[in-house]
């Protein structure tokens, strides 16, 4: 079965060329050009991920993530002629899953659309799969079977991105994870080597568990190399 895909930008030339390139390739592909119609669609319909424009008029597309994030973990790549750091920072801390300046081949595009597929694919696999119920670190319980994360008895809402990197680490809580590692784990790519995406995921964790970076009771930085989950009474690594 073709795996279905919403492009929503308001640049039709684009959205015709994408569709001719990505059909042939078996995916089938809606697109609409306004923000509104957009998150409609999104909402209703059964994708497997959403290409969504920043620059959309009325509605831009980190207006649309947001309330798409409110009730869908679909995921979604966001598009734009804008390759600036913080517009990129924008998106990914929102909940973007990947973020992909118009200037990148399409070539380019459609391997970063093949990774958060197989991502995607790979997680779904992992929930039928397991077979521990529940991973617990302290007062954080996370059940992949059913995909939900809580919190002294509060549930966490996590896109699938921080899902994933929350727990990589609570399952290997103790042991320290580098970068290069959570971004093979939960991208199921390699990142440039200077990519800062995973601190980006990592900050917004933070506020959702109500973490401090300098006196973690969850995610501890471990300067020069990566990340690790603290277990309840342990000393920092480093």
């Amino acid at each position: 079965m073709d795996s279905a895909l919403l492009l929503i930008d308001d640049d039709i030339k684009f959205c015709r060329l994408l569709r001719e390139y990505l059909q042939p390739l078996g995916y089938a592909v809606d697109a609409v050009h306004t923000g509104a119609e957009g998150l409609d669609y999104a909402r209703k319909g059964a994708y497997d991920a959403v290409f969504l424009d920043v620059m959309l008029p009325k509605i831009n597309g980190w207006d649309i993530l947001r309330e798409l994030r409110r009730d869908s973990q679909v995921p979604v790549l966001m598009l734009t002629a804008l390759g600036d750091e913080p517009d990129r920072v924008a998106g990914l801390e929102i909940g973007a899953d990947d973020y992909l300046p118009k200037t990148y081949s399409m070539r380019e595009l459609l391997a970063r659309l093949r990774a958060v597929l197989r991502r995607s694919t790979i997680t779904a696999r992992a929930r039928e799969q397991v077979q521990s119920k529940t991973v617990e670190v302290g007062d954080l319980v996370m059940d992949p079977v059913e995909h939900t994360a809580s919190l002294a008895g509060l549930p966490l809402a996590l896109t699938p991105t921080e899902y994933d990197i929350l727990l990589a680490l609570a399952k290997s809580a103790g042991r320290i994870k580098s970068r290069e590692q959570l971004l093979v784990e939960v991208a199921d790519r390699d990142f440039e080597a200077f990519d800062r995406s995973i601190d980006v995921h990592v900050g917004s964790l933070r506020r959702k568990l109500g973490d401090d970076a300098r006196a973690p009771r969850f995610i501890e930085t471990v300067r020069g190399i990566g990340y690790r989950m603290c277990r309840p009474g342990e000393e920092p690594a480093g």
